[in-house]
């Protein structure tokens, strides 16, 4: 024999409770309620609309705003889910109050397995997001490609139109410094928060910033404010550090935060700035790595090759003492000339060996071996650069930056000159200028085959 159909009401009960889907839940209890009771419109209004997202649930054909037949709440344990309303039929008896209240029962189970499938799944996506998020720091990224990744992924995970990583600026307020948005953010790079904004005290505190509505909002300044609704803006801080703000806008109209999406945002946040820490040091670490290996190389260059080079020299410069013809002392000069000149420039590369890498040049030698590399893109070739004296202790800074204002015209004239195929650039501590005052000598030579005397500058020290 066939089974006999389930009673409507237990058919109902028992689907309202087979969906995990919050959302398909609620319409699931719609749906019942209008077709127990024989009413033409059924709604659902929620009591906290920010606390799951979600407002007004309406079975098909119901108006945007029904007149009330009947209702009935719906509580989830002790508290006030929302109101289920019922209208479009003559009468309602107390049989159809009675069904409500049954599936106003058995909602409240259902919505509450619901919410609690819904914050699980969340805080799953969110902790493989903080995971992805720490490997892809620690596999090497450059710092600002690390906080783009934070900015990326943040914004996905909390279905934000944006995401943005904002630093302290030198003068007291927070800069824009990355951002990650569906379209081009290059308009949203470089927006700042000035110093004495009320939402500044506290995210330079490293405490989280919830916005309802980030264009009305009285505490929010910035140029692009008016784009956005919702908003958190989270502290990345670790071990006491604040490394930045992370901000996660939703456009205007968009749902709110609910408290669990705010929780695990602040989670991330943490996470995040502790891998923020962590990928820093190992960045550091690398470096130091590099630069004790190129501080070895140097040290090598300096014990070998320029001993050897400097004994070598003063064999030869012996052995043209001692030697009769004159062509033969000639040629044997010039070797010594040609070796004094390659003691020069390896001991130049040993003093750019010792430079920490990826540092900006501060010392006058490493400026101008800055200004030389850069004409070498120009030229095709590397410019031999030689010192004499003590150049980093006796040049002071205005001396020297006139001195690299004179080497830069000199270069941007030598990458003029067509034949050029040797450059050399001699700065010289030791001169003595025509007045007889101690001097820094600057000399830019060439080949270029022209009767141009070598380009010269100098100044008293």
């Amino acid at each position: 024999m066939p089974e006999a159909p389930l009673p409507p009401l237990l058919e109902a009960v028992l689907g309202v409770g087979t969906d995990l889907d919050l959302r398909t839940t609620l319409q699931h209890i719609v749906d019942s309620a209008a077709e127990l009771t024989g009413a033409r419109c059924a709604s659902l209004d929620t009591t906290d609309p920010g606390q799951d997202g979600l407002s007004v649930i309406r079975a098909p054909g119901a108006s945007a705003r029904p007149p009330t037949g009947i209702s009935v709440p719906i509580r989830v344990r002790h508290d006030v889910f929302g109101t289920l309303r019922l209208h479009g039929k003559d009468h309602f008896t107390e049989a159809d109050k009675q069904l409500l209240d049954v599936l106003a029962a058995q909602a409240g189970i259902a919505i509450g397995n619901a919410r609690l499938y819904e914050a699980a799944r969340q805080r799953e996506r969110w902790i493989e997001g903080a995971a992805a998020v720490t490997t892809a720091l620690l596999t090497g990224e450059s710092a600002a490609d690390a906080l783009r990744t934070v900015a990326e992924q943040a914004r996905i995970l909390a279905d934000a139109c944006a995401g943005v990583v904002l630093q302290r600026t030198p003068e007291g307020g927070m800069e824009i410094v990355t951002a990650s948005t569906y379209d081009d953010p290059g308009d949203i790079v470089g927006t700042t928060i000035e110093p004495g904004s009320a939402v500044l005290e506290q995210l330079l505190g490293g405490e989280p910033v919830f916005i309802q509505d980030s264009a009305t909002d009285p505490r929010m300044t910035t140029r692009v404010r008016h784009r956005f609704g919702p908003s958190m803006m989270l502290p990345l801080q670790a071990d006491g550090t604040l490394i930045g703000t992370l901000a996660l806008p939703r456009r205007r109209g968009d749902r709110p935060y609910t408290p669990v999406e705010r929780l695990l945002a602040v989670q991330f946040a943490s996470q995040a700035a502790v891998a923020l820490v962590l990928a820093d040091a190992r960045h550091q670490r690398e470096r130091l790595a590099v630069f004790e290996d190129r501080d070895r190389i140097a040290r090598d260059l300096h014990d070998l090759v320029v001993q050897r080079l400097f004994a070598t020299g003063l064999m030869l410069e012996s052995t043209r003492r001692r030697c009769p013809e004159a062509d033969v002392r000639e040629l044997l000069g010039r070797a010594v000339d040609e070796l004094q000149s390659t003691i020069q420039e390896v001991r130049t590369a040993i003093f750019t060996l010792q430079q920490p890498p990826a540092d900006a040049p501060t010392g006058l030698r490493a400026r101008v071996l800055k200004e030389t590399a850069a004409a070498a893109a120009v030229l095709g070739f590397k410019p031999s650069t030689l010192f004499t004296g003590a150049v980093e202790n006796r040049v002071g800074d205005q001396v020297a930056a006139r001195l690299l204002t004179a080497l830069r015209r000199a270069l941007a004239d030598a990458c003029r000159r067509p034949g050029l195929s040797r450059l050399e650039v001699t700065v010289d501590v030791t001169a003595r200028l025509p007045d007889g005052r101690d001097g820094v000598r600057l000399t830019v030579r060439d080949d270029a085959g022209t009767e141009e005397q070598p380009r010269t500058w100098q100044s008293p020290l």
